[in-house]
């Protein structure tokens, strides 16, 4: 992984705002592979809030791990608010973490459409005290790094807004 400082930066204030707020943290990840955890364990002592993390790239896998029904994900696509939203609380309900945050989207350069072009990435994030949040970005066709590096900066600010929350 080529870290990026600013990226590495901001994981490492995302850390201590869940340390600080006695949060555990998970990860549901499917274009951007485990980059959000990869960021998160860049710091040392990131576990005490690195629960787990969970690479559900397949729709298989997000099923399987994630507890994301079949049907939802026939019903809206992978990539999809409803999709983001079940990660994310499939990942609460498979983890001890306090807060999951999850990210399904096209990475590019391939794989968009017209109603789900290079560049739409669906976030969710949910908390064990039952809220759970959505965004929907689109940052055009910036390249695959590009899109999965805003994607974790992304990730990490909808962290940052639940814990204000919660």
């Amino acid at each position: 992984m080529i870290a990026d400082e600013a990226l590495i930066e901001k994981a490492a204030g995302l850390l201590q705002a869940c340390r600080s707020a006695g949060v555990m943290l998970a990860t549901a990840e499917s274009c951007t592979g485990g980059l959000i955890a990869g960021y998160l364990t860049e710091i040392a002592g990131s576990s005490d809030v690195v629960e787990r993390g969970f690479v559900t790239y397949s729709n298989a896998a997000k099923q399987e791990l994630l507890g994301v029904p079949a049907a939802l994900i026939a019903a809206h696509g992978a990539v999809s608010a409803p999709v983001a939203r079940a990660m994310a609380e499939g990942a609460i309900r498979a983890s001890h973490a306090g807060i999951a945050v999850s990210v399904t989207g096209v990475a590019g350069p391939g794989g968009g459409s017209a109603q789900k072009p290079v560049g739409l990435v669906h976030f969710g994030c949910a908390s064990s005290k039952g809220l759970t949040l959505h965004r929907e970005r689109r940052f055009g066709e910036l390249g695959r790094h590009a899109i999965r590096l805003a994607s974790v900066a992304e990730a990490f600010d909808l962290v940052e807004e639940m814990l204000r929350l919660t």
